[in-house]
Protein backbone atom coordinates (compact mmCIF):
# COMPACT_ATOMS: atom_id res chain seq x y z
CA UNK A 1 0.00 0.00 0.00
CA UNK A 2 3.00 2.76 0.64
CA UNK A 3 4.99 1.70 -2.60
CA UNK A 4 1.37 2.42 -4.56
CA UNK A 5 0.66 5.80 -2.99
CA UNK A 6 5.03 6.33 -2.89
CA UNK A 7 4.05 5.93 -7.15
CA UNK A 8 1.05 7.49 -6.73
CA UNK A 9 2.47 11.03 -4.87
CA UNK A 10 5.45 10.73 -7.52
CA UNK A 11 3.69 10.76 -10.42
CA UNK A 12 1.59 13.92 -9.04
CA UNK A 13 4.68 15.56 -8.44
CA UNK A 14 6.13 14.94 -11.76
CA UNK A 15 2.59 16.56 -13.53
CA UNK A 16 2.66 19.47 -11.18
CA UNK A 17 6.22 20.37 -11.54
CA UNK A 18 6.09 20.05 -15.57
CA UNK A 19 2.30 22.18 -15.48
CA UNK A 20 4.42 24.49 -13.75
CA UNK A 21 7.24 24.73 -16.52
CA UNK A 22 4.37 24.30 -19.29
CA UNK A 23 2.57 27.61 -17.31
CA UNK A 24 5.49 29.73 -17.98
CA UNK A 25 6.71 28.88 -20.96
CA UNK A 26 2.66 29.65 -21.89
CA UNK A 27 2.82 33.30 -20.66
CA UNK A 28 4.72 34.78 -23.87
CA UNK A 29 3.33 32.72 -26.27
CA UNK A 30 -0.26 33.67 -25.20
CA UNK A 31 0.53 37.28 -25.27
CA UNK A 32 2.42 37.05 -28.56
CA UNK A 33 -0.68 35.48 -30.40
CA UNK A 34 -3.05 37.69 -28.89
CA UNK A 35 -0.77 40.36 -30.61
CA UNK A 36 -1.28 38.29 -33.64
CA UNK A 37 -4.95 38.54 -33.51
CA UNK A 38 -5.32 42.17 -32.45
CA UNK A 39 -6.54 41.85 -29.14
CA UNK A 40 -5.68 42.49 -25.67
CA UNK A 41 -2.81 40.06 -23.96
CA UNK A 42 -5.38 38.95 -21.24
CA UNK A 43 -7.55 37.56 -24.07
CA UNK A 44 -4.83 35.34 -25.09
CA UNK A 45 -4.03 34.57 -21.50
CA UNK A 46 -7.55 33.81 -20.62
CA UNK A 47 -7.88 31.62 -23.60
CA UNK A 48 -4.64 29.71 -22.85
CA UNK A 49 -6.16 28.98 -18.97
CA UNK A 50 -9.32 28.32 -19.67
CA UNK A 51 -8.53 26.11 -23.03
CA UNK A 52 -5.83 24.39 -21.02
CA UNK A 53 -8.24 23.83 -18.42
CA UNK A 54 -10.81 22.09 -19.98
CA UNK A 55 -9.47 19.79 -22.59
CA UNK A 56 -7.57 18.08 -19.79
CA UNK A 57 -10.62 17.66 -17.82
CA UNK A 58 -12.63 16.18 -20.98
CA UNK A 59 -10.35 16.05 -23.60
CA UNK A 60 -9.02 12.19 -24.43
CA UNK A 61 -5.19 13.06 -24.62
CA UNK A 62 -3.33 12.89 -21.55
CA UNK A 63 -0.01 15.05 -22.06
CA UNK A 64 -1.13 17.15 -24.13
CA UNK A 65 -1.51 21.15 -23.86
CA UNK A 66 -4.28 22.95 -25.46
CA UNK A 67 -4.10 27.20 -25.54
CA UNK A 68 -4.14 29.67 -27.98
CA UNK A 69 -2.06 29.26 -31.06
CA UNK A 70 -0.28 31.32 -34.04
CA UNK A 71 -2.23 29.25 -37.07
CA UNK A 72 -5.84 30.38 -35.47
CA UNK A 73 -4.88 33.73 -34.61
CA UNK A 74 -3.40 34.41 -38.33
CA UNK A 75 -7.34 34.05 -39.57
CA UNK A 76 -8.90 35.75 -36.37
CA UNK A 77 -6.89 39.06 -37.14
CA UNK A 78 -8.58 39.90 -40.22
CA UNK A 79 -12.43 39.17 -38.47
CA UNK A 80 -11.31 41.32 -35.29
CA UNK A 81 -10.02 43.98 -37.89
CA UNK A 82 -13.12 44.03 -39.55
CA UNK A 83 -15.73 43.56 -37.08
CA UNK A 84 -13.98 43.72 -33.86
CA UNK A 85 -13.17 41.90 -31.00
CA UNK A 86 -16.92 40.96 -29.87
CA UNK A 87 -17.60 39.10 -32.86
CA UNK A 88 -14.37 37.27 -32.40
CA UNK A 89 -15.89 36.06 -29.31
CA UNK A 90 -19.25 34.48 -31.46
CA UNK A 91 -17.10 32.80 -33.55
CA UNK A 92 -15.20 31.12 -30.74
CA UNK A 93 -18.27 29.84 -30.03
CA UNK A 94 -19.92 28.58 -33.00
CA UNK A 95 -15.97 27.44 -33.31
CA UNK A 96 -16.70 25.02 -30.25
CA UNK A 97 -20.19 23.64 -31.28
CA UNK A 98 -18.88 22.61 -34.74
CA UNK A 99 -16.16 20.97 -33.18
CA UNK A 100 -18.25 18.99 -30.65
CA UNK A 101 -20.67 18.07 -33.27
CA UNK A 102 -18.01 16.79 -35.10
CA UNK A 103 -16.65 14.47 -32.19
CA UNK A 104 -20.40 13.45 -31.35
CA UNK A 105 -20.50 12.21 -35.13
CA UNK A 106 -16.91 10.32 -34.29
CA UNK A 107 -15.06 11.90 -37.12
CA UNK A 108 -12.22 11.63 -35.34
CA UNK A 109 -11.05 8.27 -36.19
CA UNK A 110 -10.34 9.73 -39.79
CA UNK A 111 -7.50 11.52 -38.54
CA UNK A 112 -5.60 7.48 -38.62
CA UNK A 113 -5.87 8.09 -42.25
CA UNK A 114 -3.35 10.98 -42.85
CA UNK A 115 -0.45 8.94 -44.24
CA UNK A 116 2.62 8.67 -42.65
CA UNK A 117 4.78 11.57 -44.69
CA UNK A 118 2.30 13.90 -44.53
CA UNK A 119 2.56 13.52 -40.31
CA UNK A 120 6.41 13.23 -40.79
CA UNK A 121 6.32 16.94 -42.97
CA UNK A 122 3.77 18.28 -40.40
CA UNK A 123 6.47 17.30 -37.51
CA UNK A 124 9.57 19.20 -39.41
CA UNK A 125 7.38 22.04 -41.15
CA UNK A 126 6.07 22.68 -37.09
CA UNK A 127 9.56 22.71 -35.58
CA UNK A 128 10.84 24.86 -38.24
CA UNK A 129 7.69 27.45 -37.55
CA UNK A 130 8.47 27.09 -33.51
CA UNK A 131 11.77 27.88 -34.17
CA UNK A 132 11.22 30.63 -36.81
CA UNK A 133 8.90 32.29 -33.94
CA UNK A 134 11.69 32.68 -31.60
CA UNK A 135 13.96 34.91 -33.70
CA UNK A 136 11.56 37.67 -33.01
CA UNK A 137 12.58 37.48 -29.35
CA UNK A 138 16.15 38.44 -31.23
CA UNK A 139 14.43 42.03 -31.69
CA UNK A 140 14.31 45.23 -30.38
CA UNK A 141 11.56 48.14 -30.86
CA UNK A 142 13.05 51.69 -32.32
CA UNK A 143 11.54 54.71 -30.71
CA UNK A 144 10.02 55.48 -34.60
CA UNK A 145 7.95 51.85 -33.73
CA UNK A 146 10.10 49.94 -36.09
CA UNK A 147 12.42 46.53 -35.10
CA UNK A 148 16.00 46.08 -35.32
CA UNK A 149 18.11 42.91 -34.53
CA UNK A 150 19.92 42.76 -31.05
CA UNK A 151 23.79 44.03 -31.56
CA UNK A 152 26.67 44.17 -29.49
CA UNK A 153 26.81 43.04 -25.69
CA UNK A 154 23.03 42.57 -25.40
CA UNK A 155 22.98 40.30 -28.28
CA UNK A 156 25.34 38.41 -26.61
CA UNK A 157 24.35 37.85 -23.21
CA UNK A 158 20.82 37.46 -25.28
CA UNK A 159 22.44 34.09 -26.98
CA UNK A 160 24.79 33.60 -23.50
CA UNK A 161 21.89 33.01 -21.36
CA UNK A 162 19.97 30.93 -24.26
CA UNK A 163 22.81 28.70 -24.29
CA UNK A 164 23.22 27.79 -20.57
CA UNK A 165 18.98 27.65 -20.51
CA UNK A 166 19.79 24.43 -23.02
CA UNK A 167 23.10 23.43 -21.85
CA UNK A 168 21.12 22.71 -18.28
CA UNK A 169 18.48 21.07 -20.03
CA UNK A 170 20.32 18.78 -21.73
CA UNK A 171 23.35 17.87 -18.86
CA UNK A 172 20.90 17.86 -15.99
CA UNK A 173 18.56 14.96 -16.81
CA UNK A 174 21.83 12.75 -16.82
CA UNK A 175 22.49 13.45 -12.63
CA UNK A 176 19.08 13.57 -11.80
CA UNK A 177 15.21 14.10 -12.42
CA UNK A 178 13.69 14.92 -9.38
CA UNK A 179 12.95 18.71 -10.67
CA UNK A 180 11.91 19.23 -14.45
CA UNK A 181 14.98 20.67 -16.37
CA UNK A 182 13.31 23.37 -17.33
CA UNK A 183 12.08 24.51 -14.45
CA UNK A 184 15.40 24.45 -12.99
CA UNK A 185 16.44 25.87 -15.82
CA UNK A 186 14.40 28.84 -15.73
CA UNK A 187 15.22 29.58 -11.64
CA UNK A 188 18.51 29.74 -12.61
CA UNK A 189 19.06 31.92 -15.69
CA UNK A 190 16.30 34.17 -13.57
CA UNK A 191 18.64 34.66 -10.80
CA UNK A 192 21.70 35.04 -12.73
CA UNK A 193 19.81 37.89 -14.55
CA UNK A 194 18.76 39.16 -11.56
CA UNK A 195 21.66 39.31 -9.05
CA UNK A 196 23.98 39.46 -11.66
CA UNK A 197 22.08 42.84 -12.56
CA UNK A 198 22.39 41.90 -16.55
CA UNK A 199 20.40 44.00 -19.01
CA UNK A 200 18.01 41.75 -21.16
CA UNK A 201 14.41 41.42 -22.49
CA UNK A 202 11.79 40.11 -19.93
CA UNK A 203 8.76 39.08 -19.79
CA UNK A 204 7.28 42.37 -18.58
CA UNK A 205 8.56 44.15 -21.23
CA UNK A 206 6.24 42.23 -23.93
CA UNK A 207 2.95 42.89 -21.84
CA UNK A 208 1.82 43.27 -18.34
CA UNK A 209 -0.10 39.98 -17.47
CA UNK A 210 -1.82 41.18 -14.34
CA UNK A 211 -5.64 40.85 -14.43
CA UNK A 212 -8.59 39.49 -12.72
CA UNK A 213 -10.01 36.19 -13.16
CA UNK A 214 -12.35 36.06 -16.48
CA UNK A 215 -15.90 37.66 -16.31
CA UNK A 216 -18.83 35.87 -17.91
CA UNK A 217 -19.76 37.97 -20.81
CA UNK A 218 -22.32 37.34 -23.66
CA UNK A 219 -20.74 38.74 -27.25
CA UNK A 220 -22.40 42.01 -27.43
CA UNK A 221 -23.53 41.73 -31.64
CA UNK A 222 -26.57 41.57 -33.02
CA UNK A 223 -28.43 38.08 -32.98
CA UNK A 224 -29.30 38.09 -37.18
CA UNK A 225 -28.57 36.03 -39.78
CA UNK A 226 -26.44 39.04 -41.03
CA UNK A 227 -23.94 37.94 -38.30
CA UNK A 228 -24.77 34.74 -38.65
CA UNK A 229 -22.92 35.31 -42.34
CA UNK A 230 -20.17 37.14 -41.29
CA UNK A 231 -19.01 34.54 -38.40
CA UNK A 232 -19.93 31.17 -39.83
CA UNK A 233 -17.30 30.86 -42.61
CA UNK A 234 -14.29 32.10 -40.10
CA UNK A 235 -15.87 28.97 -37.26
CA UNK A 236 -15.91 26.57 -39.81
CA UNK A 237 -12.25 27.93 -41.00
CA UNK A 238 -11.10 27.67 -37.15
CA UNK A 239 -12.70 24.75 -36.29
CA UNK A 240 -11.30 23.08 -39.26
CA UNK A 241 -7.67 24.12 -38.41
CA UNK A 242 -8.18 23.56 -34.38
CA UNK A 243 -8.80 19.89 -34.98
CA UNK A 244 -6.71 19.11 -37.94
CA UNK A 245 -3.84 20.15 -35.12
CA UNK A 246 -4.99 18.66 -32.25
CA UNK A 247 -5.34 15.27 -33.90
CA UNK A 248 -1.98 15.53 -35.27
CA UNK A 249 -0.35 16.61 -31.94
CA UNK A 250 -2.80 13.39 -30.35
CA UNK A 251 -0.93 11.51 -33.07
CA UNK A 252 2.43 12.85 -32.15
CA UNK A 253 2.15 12.13 -28.72
CA UNK A 254 0.62 8.82 -28.74
CA UNK A 255 3.85 7.70 -31.08
CA UNK A 256 5.85 9.55 -28.62
CA UNK A 257 4.75 7.56 -25.68
CA UNK A 258 3.46 4.83 -27.53
CA UNK A 259 -0.14 4.67 -26.31
CA UNK A 260 -3.55 5.76 -27.67
CA UNK A 261 -5.50 9.30 -27.50
CA UNK A 262 -9.24 9.10 -28.13
CA UNK A 263 -9.78 11.42 -31.23
CA UNK A 264 -13.11 11.76 -30.68
CA UNK A 265 -13.09 13.03 -27.46
CA UNK A 266 -10.32 15.18 -28.03
CA UNK A 267 -12.78 16.92 -30.37
CA UNK A 268 -15.09 17.19 -27.96
CA UNK A 269 -13.26 18.73 -25.51
CA UNK A 270 -11.98 20.65 -27.53
CA UNK A 271 -14.68 22.46 -28.64
CA UNK A 272 -16.78 22.29 -25.67
CA UNK A 273 -13.30 24.23 -24.11
CA UNK A 274 -13.86 27.03 -26.88
CA UNK A 275 -17.58 27.36 -26.21
CA UNK A 276 -16.88 28.28 -22.88
CA UNK A 277 -13.58 30.21 -23.69
CA UNK A 278 -16.14 32.31 -26.08
CA UNK A 279 -18.45 33.03 -23.38
CA UNK A 280 -15.21 34.38 -20.83
CA UNK A 281 -13.89 36.99 -22.91
CA UNK A 282 -10.73 34.50 -24.36
CA UNK A 283 -9.69 34.05 -28.35
CA UNK A 284 -10.43 30.33 -28.28
CA UNK A 285 -7.30 27.65 -28.95
CA UNK A 286 -6.84 24.56 -30.00
CA UNK A 287 -3.35 21.95 -29.19
CA UNK A 288 -0.23 23.17 -28.87
CA UNK A 289 2.59 20.50 -30.05
CA UNK A 290 5.78 22.99 -28.86
CA UNK A 291 4.30 22.91 -24.72
CA UNK A 292 3.49 19.41 -24.95
CA UNK A 293 6.53 18.11 -26.07
CA UNK A 294 7.72 20.33 -22.67
CA UNK A 295 5.19 18.40 -20.89
CA UNK A 296 6.05 15.40 -21.96
CA UNK A 297 9.56 15.50 -22.10
CA UNK A 298 9.33 17.50 -18.58
CA UNK A 299 7.49 13.85 -17.19
CA UNK A 300 4.02 15.27 -17.51
CA UNK A 301 2.03 12.41 -18.58
CA UNK A 302 -1.14 12.67 -17.11
CA UNK A 303 -3.85 14.94 -17.29
CA UNK A 304 -3.00 16.68 -14.06
CA UNK A 305 0.10 18.14 -15.65
CA UNK A 306 -2.57 19.92 -18.27
CA UNK A 307 -4.97 20.93 -15.20
CA UNK A 308 -1.46 21.89 -13.13
CA UNK A 309 -0.85 24.05 -15.89
CA UNK A 310 -4.07 26.15 -16.26
CA UNK A 311 -4.08 26.74 -12.94
CA UNK A 312 -0.67 28.13 -12.18
CA UNK A 313 -1.26 29.87 -15.29
CA UNK A 314 -4.44 31.83 -13.55
CA UNK A 315 -2.25 32.39 -10.38
CA UNK A 316 0.13 34.35 -12.49
CA UNK A 317 -2.50 36.38 -13.72
CA UNK A 318 -4.19 37.07 -10.50
CA UNK A 319 -0.75 37.08 -7.71
CA UNK A 320 2.26 36.47 -8.75
CA UNK A 321 2.58 38.76 -12.51
CA UNK A 322 5.08 40.84 -11.28
CA UNK A 323 7.46 38.19 -10.22
CA UNK A 324 6.76 36.63 -13.75
CA UNK A 325 7.25 39.25 -15.59
CA UNK A 326 10.89 39.53 -14.24
CA UNK A 327 11.22 36.38 -16.00
CA UNK A 328 14.37 36.48 -19.04
CA UNK A 329 12.62 35.64 -22.54
CA UNK A 330 15.99 34.27 -23.26
CA UNK A 331 15.53 31.46 -20.31
CA UNK A 332 11.37 30.44 -22.32
CA UNK A 333 14.11 30.70 -25.97
CA UNK A 334 16.01 28.68 -24.66
CA UNK A 335 13.61 26.16 -24.06
CA UNK A 336 11.88 26.39 -26.73
CA UNK A 337 15.13 25.89 -28.88
CA UNK A 338 15.45 22.50 -27.18
CA UNK A 339 11.47 21.80 -28.65
CA UNK A 340 12.56 22.48 -31.58
CA UNK A 341 15.50 19.63 -31.10
CA UNK A 342 13.42 17.28 -29.66
CA UNK A 343 10.18 17.33 -32.40
CA UNK A 344 12.28 17.56 -35.21
CA UNK A 345 12.69 14.17 -36.83
CA UNK A 346 16.27 14.30 -37.84
CA UNK A 347 16.04 10.42 -38.92
CA UNK A 348 13.96 11.63 -41.61
CA UNK A 349 17.19 12.65 -43.24
CA UNK A 350 18.48 8.89 -43.19
CA UNK A 351 14.86 7.79 -44.31
CA UNK A 352 15.72 9.60 -47.46
CA UNK A 353 17.79 7.40 -48.99
CA UNK A 354 15.42 4.25 -48.29
CA UNK A 355 11.42 5.39 -48.83
CA UNK A 356 10.04 6.04 -52.18
CA UNK A 357 10.60 9.36 -53.84
CA UNK A 358 7.26 9.51 -54.06
CA UNK A 359 7.07 9.66 -50.00
CA UNK A 360 9.70 11.76 -49.56
CA UNK A 361 8.70 14.83 -51.91
CA UNK A 362 5.28 14.78 -49.97
CA UNK A 363 7.11 14.99 -46.80
CA UNK A 364 9.12 17.80 -47.62
CA UNK A 365 6.12 19.56 -49.80
CA UNK A 366 4.43 19.31 -46.29
CA UNK A 367 6.83 20.75 -44.13
CA UNK A 368 7.35 23.54 -46.74
CA UNK A 369 3.58 24.80 -46.68
CA UNK A 370 3.31 24.48 -43.06
CA UNK A 371 6.21 27.07 -42.98
CA UNK A 372 4.93 29.28 -45.29
CA UNK A 373 1.09 28.94 -45.17
CA UNK A 374 -0.67 27.03 -42.10
CA UNK A 375 -1.36 23.86 -41.26
CA UNK A 376 -4.67 23.22 -42.61
CA UNK A 377 -3.94 23.90 -46.11
CA UNK A 378 -0.27 21.61 -45.49
CA UNK A 379 -2.20 18.75 -44.32
CA UNK A 380 -4.99 19.13 -47.10
CA UNK A 381 -2.11 19.51 -49.67
CA UNK A 382 -0.63 16.55 -48.36
CA UNK A 383 -3.18 14.16 -48.18
CA UNK A 384 -4.44 15.35 -52.14
CA UNK A 385 -0.49 14.70 -53.21
CA UNK A 386 -0.73 11.11 -51.85
CA UNK A 387 -3.62 10.37 -53.38
CA UNK A 388 -2.45 11.95 -56.88
CA UNK A 389 0.96 9.74 -56.31
CA UNK A 390 -1.16 6.56 -55.71
CA UNK A 391 -3.39 7.46 -58.65
CA UNK A 392 -0.04 7.63 -60.80
CA UNK A 393 1.47 4.46 -59.71
CA UNK A 394 -1.67 2.35 -60.12
CA UNK A 395 -2.08 4.19 -63.37
CA UNK A 396 1.08 2.60 -64.39
CA UNK A 397 0.39 -0.88 -63.72
CA UNK A 398 -0.79 -2.98 -66.62
CA UNK A 399 -2.73 -5.99 -66.02
CA UNK A 400 -3.57 -8.31 -68.07
CA UNK A 401 -5.52 -11.76 -68.33
CA UNK A 402 -4.71 -14.87 -69.97
CA UNK A 403 -7.02 -17.41 -71.31
CA UNK A 404 -6.01 -20.20 -73.79
CA UNK A 405 -8.53 -22.00 -75.64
Amino acid sequence: MFQLYYSHAARAKDDILSGLTVALALVPEAVAFAFVAGVNPLVGLYAAFMVGLITSLVGGRPGMISGATDSLAVVMVALVADHGVEYLFATVVLMGLLQIIFGLLKLGKFIRMVPYPVLLGFVNGLAIVIFLAQLNQFQTSQADGSTAWLQGTPLLIMLGLVLLTMLIMHFLPRFTRVLPAGLVAIVVVSLLVFFGGLDTKTVGDIAKIGGGFPPFHLPEIPLTLETLKIIFPYAVILAAIGLIESLLTMSVIDEMTDTRGQGNRVSIGQGAANVVTGFFGGMGGCAMIGQSMINILSGGLRNLSGIAAALFLLSFILFASPLIEGIPVAALVGIMFMVVIGTFEWGSFNLLKKIPREDSFVGILVAMVTVFTDLAIAVIVGVISTALVFAWKQARHIYTVEHID
